[in-house]
């Protein structure tokens, strides 16, 4: 028996806590024993004081049993899964987890929605007519069985000591505490049942990592305690200085996402970096040799149009159209108003608040600034410039897709002042800074 004040304490004054204190005050969480002031001031002692890899392994445990953990028989194929800290235009998921199921994986994803500036998958494949996100634990597993992916939202009964935890971080300061981001990430990938896990890890101006040793320290933590777990997991760290996709916005991400799988031009850099994370999880998943075979067997998925079936085959499974590859415009809802935004003079894209361009989203509609806000899935930004490339008054800095004159207005200003343009600058703008291996924790690259 553990006194909730007692831990607290201990943990405030840099006391290491045993496995057993760490249980007792997740059961307490999930119990509702313990109050949210006492969550409180627990994750600000450990925001504080952080947390030594025994503890921090036990607080991902005790997190991942306070619910249920999926069990996997029969599949024929590794369970695999990928989790983005977040960005803006990053559509990852949307195309990762088809190719990956195409490959002879199963991808049981559980997803978010959209946190500040960044979009969430939730929100984007809700922007398809009836699809649903919200599905019961048991028919979420037949689908992967099936199918070889479902995208859901996390259940009540997974991990559901995160959820307290994570409502009561959101609103004490204590969200970017690494331990307590481990922990939450990793409470509910276990609890996947997963045989395999790739972190991708943004760093930059769109990203809540804008440090390259903030971004390196969180991933080696998840990776190493990943691997300490039983759960083999490598991480790429991955540029989010600039937009990942030629579109922000929820129904127009899933627009590009159709475009990408179909084989329509594909965004360099979105292109890199779910060709780099799929190579791991093939890797990791025993589906390939080498990242190299891995990134061959995702060339085949996507020429040969097996990704796509996977991803029209999820749609339909989980309540969308069975022709949503076919005719998208006939299912993704449209904003009224759609036009260009021009730069005031010729130049060169030199650099972008990537943080800037997601808010434009949100202040459109298509972000929450209140819990209980209801997105608007229409609206959005489409063909978005990139660094490094050459505009003239008559090459839009992107498209604006708004439901009013005076949105669209706001918007333009805000994006406007959010690209700065100029003289060429030598070199490209790197989309993969480092690998990182959780067996080994071996780093191929090293951070610029």
């Amino acid at each position: 028996m553990y006194l909730t004040q007692e831990l607290i304490a201990k943990k405030r004054d840099g006391v290491t806590l045993g496995a057993d204190e760490i249980a007792a005050f997740v059961q307490g969480v999930t119990a509702q024993t313990v109050s949210d002031a006492q969550i409180a001031a627990f994750a600000m002692a450990v925001w504080f004081r952080g947390m030594d890899l025994s503890e921090l392994k036990s607080l991902t445990l005790a997190m991942r049993d306070s619910g249920e953990v999926l069990r996997w028989q029969g599949l024929g194929g590794p369970v695999l899964d990928k989790h983005s800290t977040g960005g803006v235009g990053d559509l990852v998921s949307l195309v990762l987890g088809p190719v990956i199921a195409a490959c002879g994986g199963f991808v049981p994803m559980i997803s978010g929605r959209g946190l500040g500036h960044t979009g969430g998958t939730l929100d984007k494949l809700e922007s398809i007519p009836g699809f649903s996100s919200s599905i019961a634990i048991d028919q979420f597993q037949q689908l992967v069985k099936t199918n070889g992916i479902a995208i859901v939202g996390q259940s009540e009964k997974l991990a559901p000591a995160d959820r307290r935890f994570y409502a009561v971080r959101d609103i004490t300061a204590t969200v970017n505490s690494v331990p307590l981001i481990v922990a939450s990430i990793l409470s509910k990938k276990l609890a996947e049942g997963l045989n395999a896990l790739v972190m991708d890890i943004k760093l930059g101006s769109g990203a809540f990592m804008r440090e390259p040793e903030q971004a390196r320290e969180l991933a080696m933590e998840i990776c190493r305690v990943a691997t300490d777990s039983g759960l083999p997991c490598n991480a790429l760290i991955t540029d989010m200085n600039v937009p990942l996709a030629w579109s922000a916005g929820n129904a127009l991400e899933v627009h590009e996402a159709i475009d990408f799988l179909t084989g329509k031009p594909r965004h360099e850099r979105l292109h890199n970096v779910v060709e780099a994370l799929a190579s791991e999880m093939l890797v990791l998943g025993g589906l390939a040799a080498s990242r190299s075979e891995g990134k061959d067997k995702v060339h085949s998925s996507l020429d040969s149009g097996e990704a796509a079936e996977c991803f029209a085959r999820m749609v339909a499974s989980q309540g969308g159209p069975v022709d949503l590859l076919d005719r998208p415009g006939k299912y993704l809802p449209s904003a009224t108003i759609s036009k260009p935004v021009f730069p005031d003079s010729p130049g060169v894209v030199t650099c972008m608040d990537t943080q800037s361009i997601g808010y434009v989203v949100v202040y459109l509609g298509g972000g929450r600034q209140r819990v209980e806000d209801i997105i608007d899935p229409a609206v959005g930004l489409a063909d978005l410039c990139t660094v490094g490339q050459q505009l003239d008054v008559h090459i839009p800095l992107a498209t604006i897709h708004a439901s009013r004159e005076t949105d669209w207005q706001r918007a333009a200003a805000r994006l406007k002042s959010a690209i700065q343009m100029g003289k060429p600058t030598a070199g490209a703008q790197p989309v993969i800074y480092q690998r990182i291996d959780g067996a080994h924790l071996v780093q191929d690259t090293t951070l610029a």
